[in-house]
């Protein structure tokens, strides 16, 4: 004689509402560093490769054929998002290029970043080799070392100027990106390229 067994099931189901793509947002993902990994050097070579092997064909990034005027303020919006979702590797690209810039322009700066880098390296040798800071009684971990060289170096970047040349940094990133990414038109280049992946498949 078969037995019935019934399972109570209590309590609140909310169903999952899928996340509406947000074109903004996910650019600006291109500038975040995996959270859920410890920072150091192979994380950022992977970060790095990843952003390579995304990257555009420069030809295609500097095609003066593809190069419109916006018909609508409307238009402009959704082609400067679009744009920034495509090219959103090349971008980063040309935003580290002004930052070097900025730095082979500015001697004294540069050489308060390699000076910074370079009691960070030691830092990370040193924690290789088992060798621990003790600050009042209280070894430091690797990420608080580089956390305290960052901070008392913030007088020095002051004082070789950081502060204008972040802002000329951002500024010029903002402009030179936000010039390509408003007259660049996308829907050409998607357009030929679904016209060339058509006649692939005849």
């Amino acid at each position: 004689m078969a037995q019935h067994v019934e399972i109570g099931v209590t309590g609140d189901l909310s169903p999952i509402l899928p996340q509406k793509d947000d074109g903004f947002a996910s650019a600006l993902k291109m500038f975040q560093l995996p959270s859920s990994v410890p920072f150091g050097a192979p994380v950022v070579q992977e970060w790095v490769q990843q952003r390579r092997e995304n990257i555009r064909p420069w030809i295609t990034f500097f095609n003066s054929a593809n190069f419109r005027k916006p018909p609508s303020l409307t238009r402009l919006t959704k082609r400067i998002l679009a744009n920034v979702e495509y090219f959103k590797s090349n971008y980063l690209f040309v935003y580290i290029g002004l930052v070097l810039y900025c730095l082979i322009t500015s001697p004294l700066l540069l050489i308060a970043v390699c000076a910074s880098a370079g009691v960070g390296y030691l830092l990370h040798l040193r924690s290789k080799e088992g060798m621990k800071i003790n600050i009042l009684g209280r070894d430091l971990p690797l990420g608080q070392q580089y956390a305290l060289v960052a901070i008392c170096s913030l007088p020095v970047f002051y004082l070789a100027g950081a502060g204008a040349a972040l802002f000329w940094v951002f500024g010029a990133s903002f402009f030179l990106i936000g010039l390509h990414a408003a007259f660049y038109n996308i829907d050409a280049l998607i357009a030929s390229q679904e016209d060339r992946f058509d006649l692939e498949e005849v």
